[in-house]
């Protein structure tokens, strides 16, 4: 494969690990831990 198939290749599967791990934070088991600062603050 030509060096610049490999690096798009590359590119695009690091940026949907960062999506899918970015989604599985917000949505996911781990999303119970999350707090909303805003609600913190409230008057």
């Amino acid at each position: 494969m030509e060096p610049a198939t490999v690096l798009s290749v590359s590119i695009g599967v690091m940026v949907l690990a960062i999506t899918g791990f970015s989604i599985y934070t917000a949505f996911g088991p781990p999303s119970k831990e999350l707090a909303d600062p805003f609600d913190e603050h409230e008057d």
